[in-house]
Protein backbone atom coordinates (compact mmCIF):
# COMPACT_ATOMS: atom_id res chain seq x y z
CA UNK A 1 0.00 0.00 0.00
CA UNK A 2 1.35 3.62 -0.76
CA UNK A 3 1.73 6.24 1.30
CA UNK A 4 1.53 9.52 0.34
CA UNK A 5 4.73 10.35 2.19
CA UNK A 6 6.15 7.35 0.13
CA UNK A 7 5.62 8.62 -3.08
CA UNK A 8 8.71 9.61 -5.55
CA UNK A 9 9.13 10.50 -9.05
CA UNK A 10 9.44 7.44 -11.75
CA UNK A 11 13.31 6.63 -12.05
CA UNK A 12 14.74 9.11 -14.97
CA UNK A 13 11.77 11.69 -15.01
CA UNK A 14 13.77 14.47 -12.89
CA UNK A 15 16.83 15.88 -13.96
CA UNK A 16 19.26 17.69 -11.55
CA UNK A 17 19.38 21.41 -12.54
CA UNK A 18 22.23 23.06 -14.45
CA UNK A 19 23.88 25.49 -12.56
CA UNK A 20 26.23 27.99 -15.20
CA UNK A 21 28.90 29.96 -14.05
CA UNK A 22 29.33 27.87 -10.86
CA UNK A 23 32.95 27.74 -10.89
CA UNK A 24 34.86 25.31 -13.21
CA UNK A 25 34.10 22.39 -10.72
CA UNK A 26 30.94 22.60 -11.81
CA UNK A 27 31.36 21.57 -15.15
CA UNK A 28 29.47 24.60 -16.19
CA UNK A 29 32.05 27.41 -15.18
CA UNK A 30 34.29 29.66 -17.08
CA UNK A 31 32.08 30.90 -20.21
CA UNK A 32 29.06 29.55 -18.62
CA UNK A 33 28.08 27.04 -21.78
CA UNK A 34 28.08 30.38 -24.08
CA UNK A 35 31.24 29.70 -25.78
CA UNK A 36 34.26 31.56 -26.36
CA UNK A 37 33.69 34.58 -28.37
CA UNK A 38 30.65 36.11 -30.33
CA UNK A 39 27.58 37.55 -30.35
CA UNK A 40 25.72 35.05 -28.04
CA UNK A 41 28.80 35.01 -25.75
CA UNK A 42 27.86 38.59 -24.46
CA UNK A 43 25.46 39.68 -22.00
CA UNK A 44 22.23 41.07 -23.31
CA UNK A 45 22.62 38.89 -26.94
CA UNK A 46 19.42 38.42 -28.54
CA UNK A 47 18.46 37.56 -32.08
CA UNK A 48 15.16 37.33 -33.78
CA UNK A 49 13.30 34.38 -34.06
CA UNK A 50 14.24 34.72 -38.41
CA UNK A 51 17.74 35.52 -38.14
CA UNK A 52 19.85 33.40 -40.20
CA UNK A 53 23.43 34.41 -38.98
CA UNK A 54 23.93 36.76 -41.90
CA UNK A 55 22.62 34.39 -44.19
CA UNK A 56 20.35 36.04 -46.88
CA UNK A 57 17.01 35.35 -45.57
CA UNK A 58 14.29 33.22 -46.53
CA UNK A 59 11.41 36.16 -47.43
CA UNK A 60 14.15 37.81 -49.45
CA UNK A 61 15.95 34.49 -51.21
CA UNK A 62 12.21 33.31 -52.51
CA UNK A 63 11.15 34.52 -56.15
CA UNK A 64 8.56 37.23 -55.94
CA UNK A 65 5.02 35.88 -57.73
CA UNK A 66 1.90 37.67 -58.87
CA UNK A 67 0.19 40.52 -58.51
CA UNK A 68 -2.29 42.02 -55.73
CA UNK A 69 -4.35 44.82 -56.56
CA UNK A 70 -5.05 47.02 -53.55
CA UNK A 71 -8.04 48.24 -55.78
CA UNK A 72 -10.02 44.51 -56.58
CA UNK A 73 -13.33 44.27 -55.01
CA UNK A 74 -14.05 41.21 -53.33
CA UNK A 75 -17.64 40.12 -53.35
CA UNK A 76 -19.81 38.09 -50.52
CA UNK A 77 -21.75 35.30 -52.47
CA UNK A 78 -25.30 34.81 -51.97
CA UNK A 79 -27.35 32.01 -53.71
CA UNK A 80 -30.93 32.17 -55.19
CA UNK A 81 -31.50 28.62 -53.07
CA UNK A 82 -30.56 30.33 -49.96
CA UNK A 83 -32.97 33.15 -50.88
CA UNK A 84 -35.32 30.58 -51.17
CA UNK A 85 -34.69 28.89 -48.01
CA UNK A 86 -35.20 32.06 -46.29
CA UNK A 87 -38.39 32.57 -48.19
CA UNK A 88 -39.93 29.40 -46.56
CA UNK A 89 -38.70 30.06 -43.46
CA UNK A 90 -40.63 33.58 -43.71
CA UNK A 91 -37.94 35.55 -42.69
CA UNK A 92 -38.36 38.21 -45.23
CA UNK A 93 -40.66 40.88 -44.81
CA UNK A 94 -42.56 42.84 -47.82
CA UNK A 95 -40.28 40.72 -50.11
CA UNK A 96 -37.34 43.31 -50.11
CA UNK A 97 -33.75 41.71 -49.94
CA UNK A 98 -30.98 44.14 -49.04
CA UNK A 99 -27.79 44.15 -47.37
CA UNK A 100 -29.24 44.59 -44.03
CA UNK A 101 -32.08 41.82 -44.38
CA UNK A 102 -28.95 38.83 -45.60
CA UNK A 103 -27.22 40.11 -42.61
CA UNK A 104 -29.73 39.44 -39.90
CA UNK A 105 -30.24 36.13 -41.24
CA UNK A 106 -26.34 35.47 -41.47
CA UNK A 107 -26.07 35.08 -45.07
CA UNK A 108 -23.49 37.71 -45.73
CA UNK A 109 -20.49 38.30 -42.82
CA UNK A 110 -20.84 42.43 -43.22
CA UNK A 111 -24.08 44.79 -44.27
CA UNK A 112 -21.22 47.54 -45.50
CA UNK A 113 -19.32 44.58 -47.94
CA UNK A 114 -20.22 44.34 -51.49
CA UNK A 115 -22.27 41.51 -52.08
CA UNK A 116 -23.43 39.50 -55.25
CA UNK A 117 -26.53 37.04 -55.75
CA UNK A 118 -25.77 34.35 -57.94
CA UNK A 119 -28.21 32.03 -59.83
CA UNK A 120 -27.89 28.58 -57.98
CA UNK A 121 -30.65 27.39 -57.23
CA UNK A 122 -34.65 27.95 -58.09
CA UNK A 123 -36.77 31.14 -56.89
CA UNK A 124 -40.56 30.36 -57.02
CA UNK A 125 -41.21 33.75 -54.97
CA UNK A 126 -41.89 37.38 -56.03
CA UNK A 127 -38.99 39.52 -54.71
CA UNK A 128 -37.40 42.47 -54.60
CA UNK A 129 -33.47 42.71 -54.86
CA UNK A 130 -30.95 45.07 -53.98
CA UNK A 131 -27.91 44.32 -54.60
CA UNK A 132 -24.15 45.08 -55.64
CA UNK A 133 -23.61 42.53 -58.57
CA UNK A 134 -26.05 39.90 -59.93
CA UNK A 135 -24.81 36.85 -62.40
CA UNK A 136 -27.00 36.73 -65.47
CA UNK A 137 -28.82 33.29 -64.60
CA UNK A 138 -30.03 35.28 -61.03
CA UNK A 139 -30.95 38.14 -63.22
CA UNK A 140 -33.49 35.98 -65.59
CA UNK A 141 -34.44 33.78 -62.39
CA UNK A 142 -35.81 36.55 -60.47
CA UNK A 143 -37.32 38.09 -63.41
CA UNK A 144 -38.88 35.04 -64.45
CA UNK A 145 -40.33 34.89 -60.77
CA UNK A 146 -41.79 38.11 -60.71
CA UNK A 147 -39.29 39.85 -59.21
CA UNK A 148 -37.34 42.95 -59.65
CA UNK A 149 -33.80 43.82 -59.70
CA UNK A 150 -31.71 46.68 -57.88
CA UNK A 151 -27.96 47.12 -58.65
CA UNK A 152 -26.16 49.33 -55.73
CA UNK A 153 -22.84 51.41 -56.80
CA UNK A 154 -20.24 49.93 -55.20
Amino acid sequence: MDILSNLKPAKGSVKKVKRIGRGQGSGHGGTSTNGMNGQNSRSGAKFRAWFEGGQMPLQRRLPKRGFNSPFKVYFQVVNLANLQKLVENKKFEDGVVNAVTLYKNNLISKAAAPFKILGNGDLKVKLNVEAHGFSVTAKEKIEAAGGTIKEIKI
